[in-house]
């Protein structure tokens, strides 16, 4: 850091003098901050984030199974893709924990409640991964408008919804609806 200039106050604050592709603290662990993130309904956006955390708790538990039991013909890809979004649940389950603890939040550590379906029929793994991926993706719609201000927490949110909504379209497609 430059002599003379202040500390960035957000995780990975945007700073002219660094050049204009530079972005200081893009690797840093948010975890790691000196202090917690100031952030406006701090309270409702850490509720939000951990049922979005908990849909994705839920995600990674489905998928997993199901890619275990599906069988037949559907098995030779629905497999590899149950596993690709369990996967991508994984990955953005890390994400959302790490907002959190920036927030100096408390991460949940059970997935949501629902019950994960037990079936070997490819139509109802279908609809259940459709259900939980449209529930994760209403739950980000909701986190959006909180997050606008911090450009690091609204560009990580906002990918991972761009990312639940291809999922809850490719369930469609494979549902042909």
């Amino acid at each position: 850091m430059a002599f003379g200039r202040a500390a960035p106050d957000r995780i990975g604050d945007f700073h002219p003098s660094d050049g204009a592709s530079t972005r200081r603290g893009s690797r840093q662990d948010p975890r790691r901050s000196a202090m917690p993130v100031k952030i406006a309904n701090r309270s409702k956006l850490i509720t939000l984030l951990n049922q979005a955390l908990g849909w994705e708790l839920r995600a990674q538990a489905l998928y997993a199974h199901y890619a275990a039991y599906v069988k037949g013909l559907e098995a030779l890809t629905l497999a590899e893709h149950f596993e690709e979004e369990a996967t991508e649940s994984f990955g953005h389950a890390k994400k959302v924990r790490d907002i959190i603890a920036a927030l100096d939040g408390e991460a949940v550590t059970t997935r949501d409640g629902a019950p994960i379906v037990h079936t070997e029929d490819v139509k109802t793994m279908l609809e259940e991964g459709l259900k939980t991926e449209s529930k994760a993706a209403a739950t980000y719609q909701k986190i959006v408008p909180l997050v606008k201000a911090h450009p690091v927490f609204y560009h990580t949110i906002f990918h991972i919804l761009k990312d639940e909504t291809n999922s809850v379209i490719e369930m469609e497609a494979l549902l042909g609806r």
